[in-house]
């Protein structure tokens, strides 16, 4: 995936569309087998209609997942030891991927504050095994209307700022819990070009090995 005044989410300074946000990262199921991989903290940077995920296992295992609206993409990269490669999947594959986490959202009317922004809270159902339930939160105060247009999420109209996720099998929750005004290069969307380009199936081979 901190709080702050009630009037700090709606002031006119708060509403941007480029900038960073730091996020709280857990794995939801502390049994998985590559729980020990996973990130206690992710960096947002965002451009429009550009978004960069960036997380870091003790500095060793390092991912990244660029989406661009505009092409609607999505790149996952992974750095870890002497590998260096990214997936790049395009609209079809990523709406696949998105039918085996399908959600549904419910507006639930309640608001609370996070990292300094008004947050909506919406109740999120698991379509797939509706025993699974939990609550995420938006701001309607950065990013575009149709950020989440690629994600899981696509009806929720506003940046996520507590949520869940899941790639390559592992569910993550977010939580940000700082938010601010910052220029981003526009290479920091792009892959780097020593970085090998693989198919879906290999990156997922990639990650079963590590299992």
């Amino acid at each position: 995936m901190a709080v702050g005044c009630s009037s700090c989410g709606t002031s006119n300074d708060k509403v941007i569309d480029e900038g960073i946000i730091e996020y709280d990262s857990k794995v939801v199921d502390d049994s998985h087998p590559l729980a020990g991989l996973a990130p206690s903290s992710a960096t947002l940077k965002f451009k429009k209609d550009k978004f960069v995920i960036e997380m870091s296992t003790m500095g060793m295992f390092n991912t990244m997942f660029i989406c661009d609206l505009t092409t609607k993409s999505l790149t996952q990269m992974v750095k870890f030891m002497d590998v260096k490669q990214a997936c790049i999947e395009d609209e079809n594959a990523i709406r696949k991927e998105n039918e085996n986490y399908k959600l549904k959202i419910e507006e639930t009317g309640e608001t609370k504050e996070i990292a300094g922004y008004k947050c909506n809270k919406i109740k999120v159902t698991m379509v797939n095994d509706p025993s699974v339930i939990f609550d995420a939160y938006y701001t309607k105060d950065m990013g575009m209307e149709k950020v989440n247009a690629l994600s899981p999420y696509a009806g929720v109209k506003g940046m996520l700022m507590q949520y869940r996720l899941r790639k390559m099998g592992m569910e993550m929750q977010f939580t940000a819990k700082s938010v601010k005004k910052a220029d981003v290069a526009d290479n920091s969307f792009e892959v780097p070009a020593y970085y090998k380009i693989v198919s879906q199936e290999e990156m997922k081979k990639f990650f079963d090995g590590l299992q």
